[in-house]
């Protein structure tokens, strides 16, 4: 067997089990909330910028707008946000917060330090977390010019 074919010499598995397994914490608290990981990420985006375009969420959270219009369209379902037509450009479509999706902020405050608690439990205490951010930003930062 080739030696950089093993799963002990993938980088990518490690981030993928990393992002599963931080998905799957992130459940209960999400759950009762009513959400999925997926929709709480648009959340984040809308709780720093409501009125947004497809294209621009999309592009924060570096997805195809195609993948996040599936989930633009459960979260209108679920009254947590409303699409409307651009005023200047009717082919955009600018998506806001309902009143619910502007409530769940407050429910959702606690969920960044629950998750920090999970991490420091594990051993990954807020230096290393610093130390991590900016390396996995830039990874990002090339991988979507690559890609």
């Amino acid at each position: 067997m080739y030696e950089h074919l093993k799963l002990d010499n993938q980088l990518c598995f490690r981030f993928y089990t990393v992002s599963r397994l931080i998905t799957q914490a992130y459940g209960p608290m999400l759950e009762r909330l009513g959400i999925t990981y997926p929709q709480y990420l648009v959340l984040l985006v809308l709780w720093e910028q409501d009125d947004q375009p497809v294209n621009d969420i999309a592009k924060r959270l570096v997805l195809n707008t195609n993948t996040v219009t599936p989930l633009l369209k459960r979260m209108e379902e679920e009254g947590l946000v409303v699409r409307t037509r651009g005023s200047k450009d009717a082919r955009q479509v600018i998506v806001s917060l309902t009143e619910k999706g502007l409530k769940m902020e407050k429910l959702a405050a606690e969920i960044p330090g629950n998750m920090a608690q999970k991490y420091s439990c594990t051993g990954l205490d807020p230096k290393t977390v610093e130390k991590i951010v900016p390396i996995m930003d830039n990874l990002i930062l090339n991988m979507k010019e690559k890609v």
